[in-house]
């Protein structure tokens, strides 16, 4: 069992299927017996366990040796992380799970709009005899973005249930936490403040680096994860176009399309001969380029007698090597060697 690699994923909510939806894609899709069940396989890598936990218990669960890898948001990792523990960020964004922390205050606080504001008027509470009170789930980030803003006069007010009722039943002057729309805020008249945002957040793997090291099996498990991840990811910002050219040869084609080469793709184009029955020479070109250039890939096509243009999706896109997982295991080398160092 030790040889396994275990993968904690959020049980429930929208990081829970961001989590299942991106493996999915990555071709690495979880198959779990049934909702009750909170282990889990994937299939396409034999040796991985995938197990459901609340994402607040997650870094912790990864920082204490329970699970090799993680998924869970970088304020949930910023928030209940270790400082001198094991765990790492493996991958910095999975490109869902987008939020914010933010701090709110009353509608009816029509003078309060950006920190500054808070900050005198922490100082007039303070003066009356009390400080400024503050519900959040955050207590260690919203401390620390409250103090490099000059505000250092407030308490904690813990609070296991909605945050925004807070203030309106008395219990906390002001709230910090997650927001992605804002909506929720401003049904419960709420709004935050213009500077007021403490941490942008998004879906990020984790790890520990002592059980990835444990053994080499983790780290070729991690590496094919990853690699199948990257690319996926990486993927998702790029298009296959191809195009049937009339022309003499290959070389005649890839010479017209290159006098562009912003528009000949990663590396340039691909051309081949196609093979007709009307005498004439047709060359396929294929060229891979960015989303956002495809139409001027298409009419630089057109330009050259392209005919029969296709744009399609690409699945995966891998490069030389995978780029999280050389990251992963340089810095894995610097952690074992500042060990013995010391």
């Amino acid at each position: 069992m030790t040889d396994r690699l275990r993968l904690a994923i959020p049980s429930t909510g929208a990081l829970e299927q961001g989590a299942v939806r991106l493996l999915a894609d990555s071709d690495a899709a979880v198959s779990r017996v049934n909702s009750r069940r909170y282990t889990a396989e994937i299939p396409a890598i034999p040796g991985i366990e995938v197990i459901y936990q609340r994402q607040s218990d997650i870094t912790t669960i990864v920082d204490s040796g329970n699970a090799d890898l993680g998924i869970v948001g970088l304020d949930r990792y910023l928030e209940a992380r270790l400082e001198d523990g094991d765990s790492l960020v493996v991958a910095p964004d999975l490109e869902y799970g987008q939020s914010r922390l933010v701090i709110a205050v009353p509608d009816s606080w029509l003078d309060i709009t950006s920190m500054y504001d808070l900050s005198d008027l922490s100082l007039e509470f303070h003066e009356r005899g009390h400080d400024l009170r503050v519900a959040t789930k955050y207590p260690r980030l919203v401390k620390r973005f409250l103090n490099l803003r000059g505000i250092n006069y407030f308490s904690m007010v813990a609070i296991n249930g909605a945050l925004e009722a807070a203030p309106r039943i008395g219990y906390a002057d002001i709230i910090a936490d997650i927001s992605d729309t804002g909506n929720t805020l401003r049904e419960n008249n709420l709004r935050p403040l213009t500077d007021g945002v403490a941490i942008e957040s998004q879906a990020i793997m984790i790890g520990n680096a002592k059980l990835l090291t444990s053994a080499d099996s983790k780290l070729k498990l991690t590496r094919q994860l990853l690699e199948r991840i990257e690319a996926r990811l990486r993927s998702r910002f790029y298009r296959r176009v191809t195009a049937n050219v009339k022309g003499k040869s290959e070389g005649e084609i890839a010479e017209l399309i290159l006098a562009s080469p912003e528009l000949s793709g990663m590396r340039g184009p691909t051309v081949s001969k196609v093979f007709t029955t009307d005498g004439n020479q047709w060359f396929s070109v294929q060229i891979v380029t960015r989303k956002s250039d495809v139409m001027r890939v298409v009419d630089h096509l057109r330009s050259l007698g392209g005919t029969g243009t296709a744009v399609t999706d690409l699945q995966f896109l891998y490069r030389q090597e995978c780029e999280l997982f050389r990251s992963l295991v340089d810095r894995l080398d610097q952690s074992a060697k500042a060990a013995t160092e010391c």
